[in-house]
């Protein structure tokens, strides 16, 4: 029985974080699906649901090989935990806020990887990045997203209405990636 990892990806505001949290609310009774933390080098604030690395710690997960998938972005370090992708290889479907910008490595190098894009509007996004409070640079967040390439999603969510509305959106193709995993 194989699982699947599921990449939330999407541009800084798009929602992914209350799309996630949303659906780990929703899923929280169904133990075939799992909502890891990943681990960023930022303390653990009110609109992240992460497990805070030190710089330390993280240069030498990257450089010891204990992250199934790390990145860089806005000045901080980003890291899946090995222990994930296993879980998901073992049969779970594990659902963590990933990077559009490791998409193609993930692919390649993970079984089972699921990418499931949020998106919105650019005025919400900026709107959405402002509102939060905890970036100095909304236009840097928008114009790194501008940069990325675009990615083959397996799913993508237009996250421009109602948070329940995206909401019940990941919970319907997390639940069918759960049937689809489960043994018949």
């Amino acid at each position: 029985m194989s699982g699947a990892l599921v990449l939330v990806v999407g541009p800084s505001g798009a929602g992914k974080d209350t799309l996630i949290d949303g659906a780990r609310r929703a899923l929280a009774n169904d133990p075939r699906i799992r909502f890891p933390h990943r681990l960023v080098t930022r303390p653990v604030g009110a609109h992240e649901a992460h497990d805070t690395i030190s710089e330390a710690d993280f240069e030498a997960g990257v450089v010891a090989g204990r992250f199934a998938l790390w990145w860089r972005a806005h000045g901080l370090g980003y890291a899946i935990p090995r222990a994930v992708a296993d879980a998901a290889a073992a049969g779970a479907v594990c659902v963590v806020n990933g990077s559009r910008s490791r998409v193609g490595e993930a692919r390649a190098a993970l079984p089972g990887v699921v990418v499931v894009e949020v998106t919105a509007p650019r005025a919400v996004l900026a709107a959405r990045i402002s509102a939060r409070g905890r970036d100095a640079d909304a236009d840097a967040r928008l114009a790194r997203s501008d940069a990325l390439a675009p990615i083959d999603a397996d799913v993508t969510i237009a996250n421009d209405r109602t948070p329940e509305e995206g909401v019940a959106a990941l919970v319907a193709a997390l639940e069918a990636l759960a049937r689809a995993s489960s043994p018949a």
